[in-house]
């Protein structure tokens, strides 16, 4: 009986994570960094309303999702640039970002300030909807 309630409570506990997460993922919330990113460290221009900057890894399938998103978006909006940043090969900027996972997401104003950022493949509506005026 005890194997049981065991098995259960596991189950629950596992549900719940991948509730939790699925909800969280790709979300697009205001950035709790104050760090400015600039052309040096990204390898392109900035926008000049809006910078996309996504972080990949090589393997990683949502970032095949994110990067069409964001592509997307870069095209269809004046004045805004898309940028994808291998993370394996700019760990110091990951580690200073607090980058934990791929893809992150980090959406700059014009002067290359962190407004906002996502974990996960953002939705097309929610990156649009975060770029700066």
């Amino acid at each position: 009986m005890t194997g049981l309630v065991v098995v259960v409570a596991v189950l629950a506990a596992a549900t719940a994570f991948g509730l939790w997460r699925r909800a969280r993922d790709g979300r697009v919330t205001e950035a709790r960094v104050d760090d400015l990113l600039g052309p040096d460290e990204l390898g392109a221009a900035l926008g000049e309303r809006a910078t996309l900057v996504q972080f990949s890894t090589a393997f990683c399938q949502p970032c095949r999702a994110a990067r069409a998103t964001l592509r997307h978006v870069a095209a269809d909006t004046d004045g805004v640039v898309h940028v994808e940043i291998d993370a394996e090969h700019h760990l110091d900027l990951v580690r200073r970002l607090n980058i934990l996972r791929t893809p992150t997401t980090l959406v700059l104003d014009g002067s290359g300030r962190i407004v906002r950022r996502a974990t996960g493949a953002p939705r097309l509506a929610d990156v649009r909807a975060a770029l700066p005026v």
